[in-house]
């Protein structure tokens, strides 16, 4: 089985996708990688679906890629006076540390980190940002702000503070309970919420230990100040534009973007581009043409991955939107824009032997024409490294670890094999030989080149590049 794009497809499985006819459909379709949100749903819920996609992963044969997506902490009031309460702009509101209140024109916000780290000048956002007010004071007891655009704020409303940096971890003692169940099941990728700093990610990888990639949600300007050193400690980086774009102005989000994903193809760490992206096939067996073209453009980027949320989790057309998604990668791929764009960054190489031998069997396979770069790897560093360089031709990849492949799964332009590699420097041969025709990517006659290390099986030992003709 072999997609015909480079560019992976990430989908988020929900009420409207949870049937095994569903993912089925959905996997066909395209979805290299299925999320699972943490935020909606029970551990049973989500075990039926793990359960369901290693059984598709089964029946097609080919590796899957599971991402469980931790909620993370949520900032909200406590229960406003009378359930409503209308802020005028330029009016001062009190905060208080409290669960409830009584008292006019103050709102309970149980969060004694707010009150420790606010400063005046600071912003204070209510209900994704749609009522604004800016802190003027503080006093022993409370927060006092002044609206600046006002609006009906009621119970519970989710609050944003995109100038103030929290005392406080992106992992709850729900995330960890949820973590420790994710990993029982076996999933691939955990992506952590909230993301502020880089101690955050150094405490998620301890959590983790290994057992899955650590993914950094990028949600937060104080995350977009720290943006290389988060780029650095993470295994791959999503650009959750939906909580992003409301800590920092819309204006700035396309900008942030890019400078995420060029930091990411820098570095080589595959970067997802999340939320709306074909929002209105919610309700709608059509997307946009405005998002038609925000797909491309991350496309044109060089984003390993776009991703689907409510579109695939509750709307009316999961499929299509699949199948839409699908359609724009390819073609935009295919246009005569996307060579030049996509290799218009250069990133450096290495002066060691592994990142040599990669970026040469990328110039190689390109210079000569070949069918594609088949990567023996054992934790696919070597993957990574070839995908780095964005080369023209396919990349596949063979691996005796299954965990291996189904991670590579979100990589840009890789196709995943689990084999466990040849015995000897011909066996390697004839095994890439082998997997380049049965996946569709050579043919009789058709040259590939081989990244492989000597000797077989050693982690981080690829020091050897052979070009082989089928």
């Amino acid at each position: 089985m072999r997609r015909e794009r480079r560019a992976r497809i990430v989908a988020t499985l929900g009420p409207a996708s949870s049937s095994p006819e569903m993912i089925r459909k959905l996997f066909d379709a395209g979805v290299d990688v299925f999320r699972l949100n943490f935020s909606h749903g029970s551990h049973e819920d989500h075990r039926e679906r793990y359960e369901v996609i290693r059984s598709v992963e089964k029946e097609v044969n080919h590796p899957i890629a599971i991402l469980q997506d931790l909620q993370g902490p949520k900032i909200r009031l406590g229960m406003v006076n009378g359930g409503r309460m209308m802020l005028e702009k330029g009016e001062i509101v009190r905060f208080v540390l409290a669960k409830e209140t009584s008292e006019a024109h103050t709102l309970p916000l149980p969060h004694k980190e707010i009150f420790d780290a606010v400063m005046p000048k600071h912003h204070l956002l209510i209900d994704d940002g749609k009522v604004r007010l800016q802190v003027e004071r503080l006093t022993d007891t409370a927060i006092e702000a002044r609206v600046i655009n006002g609006g009906p704020v009621t119970d519970r409303k989710g609050v944003n503070l995109p100038d103030t940096v929290l005392d406080l971890s992106p992992i709850t003692e729900k995330d960890r309970e949820d973590l420790a169940f994710g990993l029982e099941l076996g999933v691939d990728w955990v992506a952590f919420s909230f993301v502020q700093r880089p101690a955050d990610l150094i405490e998620a990888h301890g959590l983790v230990g290994g057992r899955a990639g650590v993914l950094a949600k990028i949600e937060k300007p104080s995350a977009l100040a720290s943006m290389d050193e988060l780029v650095r400690l993470a295994d791959a980086i999503m650009v959750a534009r939906g909580d992003l774009g409301v800590e920092i102005p819309p204006e700035d989000v396309p900008g942030a973007q890019k400078d995420l994903v060029r930091a990411c193809r820098m570095a080589g760490k595959p970067v997802i581009i999340a939320t709306q992206m074909l929002e209105s096939m919610i309700s709608s067996p059509t997307p946009t043409r405005a998002e038609a073209s925000d797909v491309a453009t991350a496309i044109y980027d060089g984003a390993d991955a776009v991703m689907l949320s409510a579109e695939s989790a509750s709307g009316q057309y999961p499929l299509e939107a699949v199948e839409i998604m699908d359609h724009i990668i390819m073609h935009t791929e295919r246009h005569h824009s996307y060579p030049p764009l996509i290799h218009a960054l250069h990133p450096p190489v290495e002066p060691h032997p592994q990142h040599l031998i990669a970026a040469a069997a990328a110039d190689v396979a390109t210079s000569i024409g070949a069918a594609g770069v088949v990567a023996f790897t054992q934790s696919g560093t070597s993957a990574i490294r070839i995908a780095r360089q964005r080369p023209s031709v396919p990349i596949l990849t063979i691996t005796p670890s299954l965990a291996t492949a189904r991670r590579l799964a979100l990589l840009w332009g890789t196709q995943e094999v689990q084999s466990t590699g040849g015995g000897s420097y011909d066996e390697m041969v004839a095994q890439a030989i082998f997997h380049a025709r049965e996946c569709g990517f050579a043919k009789p006659g058709d040259t590939i080149v081989i990244v492989s290390g000597i000797p077989f099986g050693t982690q981080g030992s690829t020091n050897n590049l052979r070009i082989a003709t089928v």
